[in-house]
């Protein structure tokens, strides 16, 4: 991959258009002549954009990784970027580009991730990399239609990473060459960060950003992921849920047993794992555990502020997901500042034509534990294994010993391995640089901003802040509804028109 001062094609742009003075035109005015390129440029940006969720993108799949990152690198370059790869021994690459901006007084760093979740085919509408375009969501009976324009903005791109995160690589190359073309330059050094490993938990990200420190100092990161508010409304978000999980074993006898020989005799492993379930969390969601709440850090004032003044979504998120009534009576946008335990999945025997009339030697269970400031892996790791030593269990470490076993009555495993867990992370609402980008994004939005203490989801956020002392934000640009980690994943291309006027307001507005 060449590194260029300057790509050809931005450079062709600049000599037609000429460099105007950005400080004249206000996020506005950005935004609408940044629209008549985008408007004029529709058919390339799908294409762009088809043509990226092309490239297979699971993290462990080495070399379409490498693919995709050579690709990005050249759609970067096309924009006026100077690009590299960041390597770390046995990790995937990192791709880093920046544009240095002369005068600029600050620099801004963008993160987006090209790995993409898993796929299983036969669950989708379509196949995973093979995008399609359909006149709405597969649950609403959107049609396919043709990759051509002219668009309706409501059609969506349906591939895996569509919503989850490749939009936003072509939104700001979009925005780039939109600015040239407008004769608008930045007014601060942009960089780009591109991580490779998101979706795996991001476990080389620390020694990336300690071994390339020095290219990555900025004075913000704008994490570019995550779904946009319910109501379609844009959000600035300040923080997100941390992520932590383990895998929960109990045992029964040492090998099936028939349920007519030695039901009501031995333990059935699928109750008791039910039963220390259900004494872990309750129908509100509330968790049960003593000691689960006892780091967590309050809203402020200005961030409780900030929920109670967002639209409430409830009732229409009820009729849209099929649900008659939710956990808790609380909205949504104050549940998931809560921390949550989360069953992900129960494995024991089989069910339908699986089903045997036998007694199975254990069950396990997959929970996922979302975090809030300031509660650590390490606290709640030690909580919950307290209270499973307190519900009569002894605690194994591996499989049980045939002496374990005729030993103890009660007997669990915890496994916490390969979890990745990482703690949250909440940036300040009076942070100046984030007083600055709310205001720029309310300008632009005409006063409807949403401002979002915690995302619902995770995010490595606190490695930048741990290793490079760096403030950070989310400006999340997908639709809600964009299916995202799971099947038929698609974007609206409304959200990405709109990410492409977002990106060249925030770049010419700081």
């Amino acid at each position: 991959m060449r590194v260029p001062p300057r790509s050809a094609a931005l450079a062709c742009l600049l000599a037609v258009s000429g460099m105007a003075a950005t400080a004249a035109a206000g996020p506005v005015e950005v935004a609408e002549r940044v629209r008549d390129w985008r408007m004029a440029h529709e058919q390339q940006l799908v294409d762009r954009f088809a043509a990226l969720l092309s490239i297979p993108n699971v993290a462990r799949d080495r070399a379409h990784i490498r693919r995709n990152a050579e690709h990005i690198g050249d759609l970067l370059e096309a924009a006026g970027m100077e690009v590299r790869l960041l390597e770390v021994a046995d990790a995937n690459p990192a791709v880093f580009a920046q544009r240095l901006v002369p005068g600029a007084a600050r620099t801004v760093m963008i993160y987006i991730h090209y790995d993409g979740q898993p796929v299983n085919p036969a669950d989708w509408a379509s196949e995973p990399w093979t995008p399609v375009l359909r006149t709405d969501s597969v649950e609403n009976g959107g049609r396919e239609v043709p990759m051509q324009g002219p668009f309706d903005p409501e059609w969506r791109i349906f591939a895996r990473s569509a919503g989850d995160d490749k939009a936003p690589i072509i939104a700001l190359q979009g925005a780039l060459q939109a600015l040239a073309w407008a004769g608008l330059e930045p007014t601060v050094n942009l960089k780009v960060f591109l991580d490779g490993e998101e979706e795996a938990g991001s476990p080389n990200l620390r020694r990336v950003l300690e071994t390339h420190a020095e290219a990555l100092a900025a004075d913000l990161w704008l994490f570019c992921d995550g779904p946009m508010h319910q109501s379609r409304r844009p959000q600035l978000v300040y923080g997100v849920r941390g992520s932590y999980g383990l895998n929960l074993t109990v045992y029964g006898a040492n090998r099936p047993l028939h349920s007519g020989h030695y039901g009501n005799w031995a333990p059935n492993p699928i109750l008791l794992l039910s039963e220390l379930l259900l004494s872990m969390r309750d129908s509100s969601g509330q968790v049960l555990i003593e000691g689960f709440y006892d780091q967590v850090r309050g809203l402020s004032a200005a961030e409780q502020a900030a929920v109670d003044a967002s639209p409430r979504m409830d009732d229409l998120l009820k009729l849209e997901l099929g649900i008659a009534q939710p956990e808790t009576g609380d909205r949504i946008e104050q549940a998931i500042l809560r921390p949550g335990l989360n069953l992900r999945g129960i494995s024991s025997g089989g069910v339908g034509a699986a089903s045997r009339n036998a007694i199975h030697p254990h069950a396990t269970a997959s929970i996922g534990l979302r975090l809030v400031p300031d509660q650590t892996p390490a606290q709640l790791s030690a909580v919950l294994e307290r209270h499973v030593r307190a519900q009569g269990f002894h605690i194994l470490s591996a499989e049980p010993t045939p002496a374990e076993r005729v030993r103890y009555p009660r007997l669990a495993r915890l496994d916490w391995s390969g979890s990745g867990g990482y703690p949250a992370y909440r940036a300040p609402f009076d942070h100046p640089l984030a007083r600055q980008v709310s205001a720029l994004l309310n300008e632009l939005a005409d006063g409807t901003l949403i401002q979002t203490p915690t995302m619902g989801g995770s995010l490595p956020i606190y490695i930048v802040d741990e290793v490079l002392a760096t403030p950070v934000l989310i400006l999340p640009v997908a639709n809600h509804d964009n299916n995202q980690h799971g099947a038929n994943e698609n974007l609206r291309l409304q959200n990405l028109w709109d990410a492409i006027e977002t990106y060249a307001a925030v770049l010419t507005g700081l």
